[in-house]
């Protein structure tokens, strides 16, 4: 499946860039891509066109504000991930009419994707979660340090501004400066996990170096729906990248096993 040219939708004044895959969200499911932290339409490369083509689901991929080509962030506050969450997710659903998509979130997207279905009524399909986050670890925290401390000292910078341009350098220090932040080492969203009954896939790589398995293991025992869980040996924090024919394998085969394939 060819990835289509990015185009824009407008959320509360805001330009959210873009990418739809596949056929309307009315002829069968729809799975929504949630980027990490630093990550982008671009930064998926064709992972979420493959799983489409593979589970002949529409697929939304976008980038949320002050990433890529939608408009720049004036600041990001410890709750970013509630306000994607709770704000401006639900109205990106309802404008390409998706009633209840499978959410597929990789790290801070995966973060997102919990609150969301946590705090919905009815909750979505289906979730596929990659390095999600539930609480602060010391490892997250002294590896953001460092990537912060390396940003202008190494090739990052330029590699990180071929995927979002002109909002490279504000989005990096607006998303350093909250994770690092004092008050963001409380950050939990622990309580949103038991109301959480749909199907969940967790994706966690055993040489991931922004979290550990404590965090599958604080999802798999508090939420009340079936769960799945996969640890990759060999296998950093992007499973989609590292093991790409495993996830790919294993996100299908979840899509199948729970119906939502067309």
């Amino acid at each position: 499946m060819a990835a289509p040219a990015p185009e824009h939708v407008l959320i509360d004044g805001c330009r959210l860039e873009y990418r739809w895959l596949g056929p309307p969200p009315a002829k069968g499911p729809a799975i929504v891509f949630l980027h990490e932290g630093l990550g982008s339409i671009s930064q998926w490369k064709d992972f979420p066109a493959a799983l489409c083509e593979r589970t002949g689901c529409s697929g939304l991929v976008y980038n949320r504000k002050g990433y890529g080509g939608s408009d720049p962030a004036a600041r990001m506050s410890p709750d970013f991930m509630h306000r994607e969450a709770l704000d401006v997710l639900p109205q990106l659903l309802d404008v390409f009419a998706i009633e209840r998509p499978v959410l597929f979130g990789h790290s801070d997207g995966g973060s997102i994707a919990l609150i969301y279905a946590g705090s919905q009524n009815p909750s979505p399909a289906g979730l596929i979660l990659e390095a999600p986050h539930v609480f602060v670890e010391d490892v997250t925290v002294a590896s953001i340090a460092a990537l912060r401390d390396a940003y202008h000292s190494s090739p990052l910078r330029s590699r990180l501004e071929r995927h979002h341009g002109a909002n490279v350098n504000q989005l990096f220090e607006q998303w350093t400066t909250a994770w690092l932040s004092e008050p963001f080492r409380a950050w939990n969203i622990a309580e949103y996990l038991p109301a959480i009954d749909c199907p969940a896939l967790i994706v966690q790589g055993s040489e991931d170096e922004y979290g550990t398995v404590k965090q599958v293991r604080a999802i798999a025992d508090a939420v009340s729906g079936p769960v799945e869980t996969l640890i990759l040996d060999a296998c950093g924090h992007a499973p989609h990248i590292d093991q790409r024919d495993k996830v790919l394998n294993a996100a299908a085969a979840f899509m199948s096993a729970t119906g939502q394939q067309p």
